[in-house]
């Protein structure tokens, strides 16, 4: 039964349709690679959650692009504060978990935004591109990227130092590539500007899922800035192969991996805090839906196994 005192759950796809006044920003001139990048932004449209997100397991990053003086776009990235509790001097996005006050999860990555780097609410200076289909973080908790153009480049940050110790760029186009897009120190030449690690997880049914976590140099690491990887790279990807429109010139997942559709809806089904915090805010959940979308029970390899034993021992009879 839903609680009249509930909060309302997150609308986690509320759009608009974003007018880049492009003539008037105060940017340099596109290039057409930028061009046809937004475009393909600003059109995109992710899958709709199969259920509603619980707020408290909520939380959304803001993946701010800017154009750089030769036409391209670049992403902003920050440097943690090494006294943070959790992931202290990583490299990441500005973002955080879901407050009571936010309306959309697009409220929650502008809060967090401003609060950290200090990047004004202003929608006609930083208008938003689009929202992605959310992502599983490890610590069980739903993270939304927003994607929003700074049309500004007079903005300075103005950077929270509780949480933020340093701000740079990088540019979006080489989270499809292996190649740095800067030159390469005498010292880092043994070190891949990208890599990759896998590592296994439990699935339904049993089964062993593998995930895959990317990783890129920043060139900046001998000044103490980590590459960037994990879910940070792992978004970085995905809004790098939705605006550029191709592939990376790497296997993004390994194979047999789940879809994202299924990793979610199998994180809500197995890990408690969901079923708790579902119950607490007063959602409903089809948990049938979000067995079929996990896969939970539909285990043919174990089926085709049990034909095969059947046949078998049908033989020696």
């Amino acid at each position: 039964m839903t609680s009249k005192n509930a909060p309302k759950p997150l609308n986690l796809l509320k759009y608009h349709r974003p007018k880049l006044r492009l003539n008037e920003a105060r940017i340099p001139p596109l290039s057409q690679q930028s061009k046809d990048c937004l475009r393909n932004l600003v059109s995109y449209r992710c899958w709709k959650a199969p259920v509603s997100v619980p707020r408290t397991r909520s939380a959304a990053v803001l993946v701010a692009l800017f154009v750089g003086r030769m036409g391209d776009l670049y992403v902003l990235l920050s440097r943690r504060s090494s006294t943070l509790r959790t992931y202290a001097g990583d490299t990441s996005l500005p973002g955080g978990k879901v407050d009571p006050e936010d309306l959309t999860i697009e409220d929650t990555a502008r809060r967090e935004a401003f609060e950290e780097i200090g990047l004004p609410h202003d929608r006609r200076k930083v208008p938003l591109l689009c929202i992605l289909e959310p992502f599983v973080a490890g610590n069980a908790i739903i993270v939304t990227p927003v994607v929003v153009l700074i049309l500004d480049n007079t903005l300075r940050p103005i950077l929270n130092d509780a949480e933020v110790a340093s701000l740079f760029s990088h540019p979006l186009a080489s989270f499809l590539t292996t190649t740095p897009p800067f030159p390469a120190e005498p010292e880092s030449l043994e070190v891949p500007y990208y890599s990759y690690h896998d590592w296994a997880s439990s699935g339904p049914n049993g089964t062993q899922w593998t995930t895959r976590g990317h990783r890129f140099l920043t060139g900046r690491e001998a000044g103490g800035i980590k590459p960037v990887f994990g879910l940070t790279a792992g978004i970085l990807i995905r809004v790098a192969t939705i605006g550029y429109g191709r592939a990376p010139a790497f296997e993004i997942n390994p194979p047999g991996a789940p879809t994202s559709e299924a990793r979610l809806a199998w994180t809500i089904l197995s890990k408690p805090e969901f079923r708790e915090a579902s119950e607490k805010e007063g959602i409903i959940v089809d948990w049938e839906l979000l067995r079929r979308l996990a896969g939970v029970g539909d285990d043919r390899n174990s089926t085709d196994k049990s034909r095969r034993k059947g046949r078998t021992g049908k033989s020696k009879l």
